[in-house]
C-alpha cells in the first residue's frame, strides 16, 4: 500500500474522547503518515466552536470589553484535553503568543487560524509526531488567491523532511507580507487535498462525523441511501448545489493528481464511507444524488430576433460584472435569455440591475421570478438511459410541483430544475422516490 493523508474535521478533534478515536484510526495503518487537523468543533448541541470563541475574544478586545473570561474558556478546552490524555505539550507558550498578537491588533485571518494551529500542536504532541506549520507551505498572493504550484512545491519540500507529521488546516501565508491568510470556512479540506497532491498520496481520507455522502438530505428524505462511489464530476455538481461534507475546492488538487478521496466516519471507522474517484463507470445506478439550494431570482430578458443579435449575452455578463455578480445558470430560448442569480449576490440591488438591463440592452420585455429554488439531479448513468427526464418531470407533476425553469448540460450528467421555495422539500422527496 502507499502513503495516506488524513484530515480530521472539527467534530473529530472536539475533545479527548474524539482524539482517542483518531489515534486508534491512525495507529491501525502505518501508511497513515500525514494528518491535517481542524479547530475543535462542538462537543454537544449548545457548545461553542473554538474558532467562534476566538472571534468573540477579538471583538471584545476591539470594543474595549473584558476578554479574559472568553480566552480562558479557549484555554480550558485545550488544557482539559491535555490533562485527560496526559499529553506532554507546553500550551501556555502558544496561548501567550496569541494574546500578545491580539493586543497588537492582529488580523481577523490570524485569529481565525489559531484554532487549527493550537489543535495541530496538541494532536502532534499526543501522537508523538512532528508538528509542521502550514504557514510558509500554503501560499497566497496579495489578493488572497492560492498560489497552487508554489504551494505544491513548498509542501513537498518541507514534508519530505518528516516521516510523520501533523499540519494545521485552513490557513497559510501571504507571500508578499508574510501575514496569515485563510481559506473560507471548511478550508481544512483544501489543506488536506493539497498535502495529498504534493506528497503523491495513494488516497486522501477525510474523516468527519458522517459515513460518506447520502443520495439526498436526510433532513428532507427519511433514511436516504448511502453513496458508495461517486466521480469527481458528480461530486462537483452536488457540492455546487448545496451538498455538504466536503469543501468543493478540495476536489481539484486530488482530481488533477487522480487521487481517490475517501469520506469516513470517525465515530464508525469500520464503515466504508464514500469513495470519490475519476471513474464515472462505477455503478449501474441512473441517479447518484440529489441536491439543491433555495433563494434564487430568475430574470428573463425578451427581445425579438434575439438569435440574430451579436454580443447580447456578452453585454448581460458585463453589466453583472459591474455589479460584481456571477451567474448561477444561463438558460436560453430563441428570443429569450434568462439569468439565474442568487439572492445573496443581488443583495437588494434588483431594481438597479433591471434599470441597467433596460438602458443597455433595450429589451422588448423583462420578467422577474423570485423565491426560486434550484434542484440538481446528478448521475453519470443518466446519459445511458432513456426516459430519465420523463420520469423526473412525471414525479414532480404527481407531487403537484410546478417547474419554473429547466437546465441541462450537454454532458447529460445532471438536470437542474427551478421550483418555488415553498415546493423545495416536496420536489426533493418526489425525485428521490422516483430514482432511489
Amino acid at each position: 500500500m502507499g502513503l495516506k493523508v488524513l484530515k480530521f474535521g472539527g467534530s473529530s478533534v472536539a475533545d479527548g474522547i474524539q482524539l482517542q478515536k483518531m489515534k486508534r484510526i491512525i495507529d491501525a495503518d502505518p501508511d497513515r503518515r500525514y494528518v491535517v487537523a481542524s479547530a475543535p468543533g462542538k462537543r454537544f448541541e449548545i457548545d461553542n466552536k473554538v474558532t467562534d470563541l476566538l472571534y468573540l475574544c477579538k471583538t471584545h478586545m476591539e470594543q474595549n470589553l473584558p476578554y479574559d473570561q472568553v480566552f480562558q474558556v479557549i484555554k480550558d478546552r485545550f488544557n482539559a484535553v491535555k490533562l485527560n490524555l496526559s499529553i506532554d505539550a507546553d500550551m501556555e507558550i502558544h496561548f501567550e503568543e496569541i494574546l500578545t498578537n491580539m493586543k497588537k491588533g492582529c488580523s481577523k485571518d490570524y485569529i481565525a487560524s489559531r484554532g487549527e494551529y493550537l489543535s495541530a500542536v496538541l494532536v502532534a504532541a499526543y501522537l508523538e509526531v512532528d508538528f509542521v506549520d502550514a504557514a510558509g507551505m500554503i501560499l497566497f498572493d496579495e489578493k488572497g488567491r492560492l498560489l497552487f504550484d508554489e504551494t505544491d512545491n513548498a509542501i513537498s519540500a518541507e514534508l519530505s523532511k518528516h516521516k510523520r507529521a501533523v499540519i494545521p488546516g485552513f490557513y497559510g501565508t501571504d507571500v508578499e507580507t508574510g501575514e496569515i491568510r485563510t481559506f473560507s470556512r471548511g478550508g481544512s479540506d483544501i489543506t488536506g487535498a493539497l498535502v495529498a497532491k504534493a506528497m503523491g498520496a495513494e488516497v486522501y481520507e477525510n474523516w468527519t462525523d458522517v459515513s460518506g455522502f447520502l443520495m439526498a438530505d436526510p433532513r428532507i428524505v427519511k433514511n436516504p441511501k448511502p453513496i458508495e462511489k461517486i466521480s469527481y464530476k458528480e461530486l462537483r455538481e452536488l457540492s455546487y448545489m448545496g451538498a455538504s461534507v466536503l469543501h468543493e475546492d478540495a476536489i481539484y488538487p486530488c482530481r488533477i493528481a487522480d487521487i481517490p478521496i475517501n469520506i469516513r466516519n470517525t465515530n464508525h471507522p469500520d464503515d466504508p464511507g464514500t469513495i470519490i474517484t475519476a471513474n464515472e463507470e462505477h455503478s449501474n445506478k441512473i441517479v447518484t444524488g440529489i441536491a439543491g439550494s433555495k433563494d434564487f431570482t430568475v430574470i428573463a430578458i425578451y427581445k425579438n430576433m434575439l438569435s440574430h443579435e451579436k454580443g447580447f449575452v456578452r453585454r448581460i455578463l458585463m453589466i453583472l460584472e459591474d455589479f460584481d455578480i456571477s451567474i448561477e445558470h444561463l438558460p436560453t430560448g430563441i428570443d429569450t435569455v434568462s439569468v439565474v442569480l442568487s439572492d445573496r449576490a443581488i443583495d437588494g440591488r434588483l431594481q438597479e440591475i433591471l434599470e441597467e438591463f433596460n438602458t443597455q440592452l433595450k429589451p422588448d420585455g423583462i420578467e422577474v421570478f423570485e423565491d426560486i429554488a434550484l434542484i440538481a439531479t446528478v448521475g453519470a448513468g443518466m446519459n445511458r438511459r432513456r426516459g430519465v427526464s420523463a420520469a423526473l418531470f412525471t414525479a414532480l407533476a404527481e407531487a403537484n410541483v410546478n417547474i419554473r425553469m429547466i437546465d441541462q448540460g450537454s454532458s447529460e450528467m445532471n438536470i437542474i430544475v427551478g421550483v418555488q421555495n415553498t415546493d423545495f422539500n416536496a420536489a426533493i422527496k418526489s425525485i428521490y422516490n422516483a430514482f432511489a
